[in-house]
């Protein structure tokens, strides 16, 4: 049992990515009749409206203090807000697996970061697991890389997605010490509901048309992904993230970011026909490869002390 206990952050980490991963298929079908910030706005506000229905039901219990709130608004502000803004933006400037290959890069700078700003330590044995997944990823991406990358913008912004990324593990590792994870991710929700919604109606109301992407709600395809993204991939995925973050080092919680394109690829062959490529298993094997990597250690660690 006490094995049990010990892998549940791991458990929660992968399960996030897992979440994650699927994610992808329901978000292509809701950008057919959604904008990006769209779909941002009404996914975050979803997630939010159910965590507000979790409390007042008293299923999750939220206390929240101005001690509290500096923390939580620096983690929202890094995830969802900026990481989101730029992943966005980078994708549009650039491509699906162009973006794949730089957001792959998470593990290696939260690493970097959390020795300097941490001062954790990164074994060799974790160096060398996170290499692989970032290995893996490039192997994964490369059957659609043709031509080089693209634009300068949208691979800078793309960069400052993974810096924001890897900050947000930075940050909500601290903010565990003052808050819970459900304290953590309703913070988040509600700074996301609220920042992305308020850009949709700013520019649907310089447009003449507020409140106009609310029509899109008539297709139930649509709410059926709504649904996903925001009670699924939202609320729970960024739970499962955040109770990781409070229990393990953030170094070792990244390296899982990189089983989402594993997780897609796997999805997109089984509930999509799409083809699966000896160089895209390579690949999912080489992260698969580091993730065990990253969770041996910690139990060969363990048994040693």
């Amino acid at each position: 049992m006490e094995w049990v206990a010990d892998m549940r952050p791991y458990l929660a980490a992968a399960g996030s990515s897992i979440i994650f991963g699927f994610s992808f298929l329901f978000t292509k079908n809701a950008l057919d009749n959604l904008g990006a910030f769209e779909l941002l706005g009404l996914r975050f506000f979803l997630a939010a409206f159910f965590m507000l229905l979790l409390r007042r039901l008293r299923l999750i219990a939220i206390q929240l203090t101005w001690q509290k709130l500096g923390s939580l608004l620096l983690v929202a502000l890094l995830q969802p807000i900026l990481y989101f803004t730029l992943e966005t933006l980078g994708v549009q400037l650039t491509s699906a697996s162009e973006a794949g290959v730089i957001i792959g890069l998470i593990p290696v700078v939260v690493a970097v970061l959390a020795a300097l700003l941490l001062k954790e330590r990164v074994s060799f044995r974790q160096w060398i697991s996170i290499a692989a997944t970032v290995a893996g990823v490039i192997l994964l991406s490369l059957p659609q890389l043709q031509g080089g990358f693209g634009g300068l913008l949208g691979i800078g912004a793309l960069l400052g997605a993974v810096v924001a990324a890897a900050l947000y593990n930075i940050a909500s590792r601290r903010a565990s010490s003052k808050a819970t994870p459900v304290e953590v991710t309703y913070v988040m929700m509600w700074v996301g509901a609220v920042v992305f919604n308020g850009v949709v109606l700013v520019r649907t109301a310089l447009r003449g048309e507020p409140l106009r992407y609310l029509g899109a709600l008539a297709s139930p395809e649509l709410v059926l992904a709504l649904a996903y993204l925001g009670l699924l991939s939202s609320v729970g995925a960024f739970f499962l993230m955040n109770y990781a973050l409070a229990q393990l080092s953030p170094s070792r919680v990244a390296v899982f970011v990189n089983l989402t394109p594993v997780i897609s690829i796997l999805a997109g062959w089984l509930l999509r026909g799409e083809v699966l490529i000896p160089l895209q298993l390579a690949g999912a094997g080489l992260i698969l490869a580091g993730v065990w990597g990253v969770t041996s250690s910690e139990h060969a660690g363990a048994s040693q002390n």
